[in-house]
């Protein structure tokens, strides 16, 4: 393939797996497939129970149907390549295929992010401003606010495979990583990618300080607010529905930033760490998200058990 290499460009790109680790990829596949199940089993029971009781359809819980989705077409997007890679030694991947993948895995964590922003001011709004709740929260406005994460990823990252496609790929066609991420294969092409690097890192420093922005604005509100009830208990149930977003963000978020860093300024980072982290990064957080939710929202919680145990009595508490 490399024969050639100053007259013909190159076709498809040779995706590594876990640099280093490549004797254990059979063992490293156990895990990935078991968090990919989990990933499609939880959402749909997420999906199909607020689909199924009317008492959850509501703005949070159409919120949360959203997220359960987009972390389905995430795992989708980088999981089945991996086992691949892990199982079957599927190594190679077409540049155009390789292409797409970039794009939605990039798409899908930006809504990701979008989504955590509009949950956020839902709590906001049932919070500090609860008699306004019903008005501005309408499903038609929540629909809106969906129909904005998708629309505003969908623009921010295609520009990325069409800068990509304007470079020259002729000797380096070793990805380095699990699945095609964008700087990864940006890194690979023999030309000046400068604008390529400034408009991905523009984007992810964007999105994430903008979001995180929101985020933290809301719960500093929130927290105000709560603060100043004059009742333990109903500062202790005010929190009591934040928990679980907030454990989401920990989980989104907190693996997002250590891959973002090490990418760009960890030197020093042994590339398996990395693509470990990067690959977590994509696969843990849809597999949390149904369980944290299932386990500390009380509606989806009981609703889940009066499914799949209809002559269980469901808690009081």
């Amino acid at each position: 393939m490399a024969d050639n290499a100053t007259h013909h460009y190159i076709s498809s790109f040779f995706l590594v797996g876990i640099p280093g680790l490549q004797d254990f990829h059979c063992w490293i596949g156990i895990p990935v497939c078991l968090l990919f199940s989990l990933t499609l089993l939880g959402n749909s029971i997420i999906i199909i129970t607020i689909k199924l009781e009317p008492s959850l359809h509501q703005p949070m819980y159409f919120f949360l149907g959203m997220l359960a989705m987009n972390d389905m077409a995430l795992a989708s997007s980088t999981a089945p390549k991996m086992l691949g890679i892990f199982w079957l030694d599927a190594h190679w991947i077409d540049f155009d295929i390789c292409l797409a993948q970039l794009y939605f895995i990039h798409t899908f964590c930006i809504i990701e992010s979008a989504l955590l922003v509009a949950m956020a001011f839902d709590r906001y709004v049932a919070i500090c401003i609860p008699l306004q709740y019903t008005t501005l929260l309408t499903t038609t406005m929540v629909m809106k606010m969906g129909l904005a994460s998708v629309v505003r990823a969908i623009f921010l990252v295609l520009p990325c495979p069409f800068l990509i496609r304007r470079l020259p790929y002729y000797t380096k066609y070793v990805i380095n990583h699990a699945y095609c991420e964008h700087m990864a294969v940006v890194k690979l092409a023999s030309a000046n990618t400068h604008v390529n690097r400034t408009y991905g890192i523009s984007v992810a420093f964007s999105v994430m300080v903008l979001d995180l922005g929101l985020i933290a604005t809301s719960y500093l509100k929130i927290l105000q607010a709560v603060f100043r009830l004059s009742s333990q208990h109903a500062r202790s149930k005010a929190l009591g529905t934040c928990a679980a977003h907030v454990c989401t963000i920990l989980v989104s978020y907190t693996p997002a930033l250590f891959s973002f860093l090490t990418h760009r300024i960890g030197k020093k980072v042994p590339p398996s760490v990395h693509i470990i982290f990067a690959s977590l990064y994509l696969l843990v957080p849809p597999t949390v998200n149904p369980l944290v939710y299932g386990v500390k929202t009380k509606q989806i919680r009981d609703r889940v058990i009066g499914l799949f145990f209809p002559n269980k009595k469901i808690s009081e508490n």
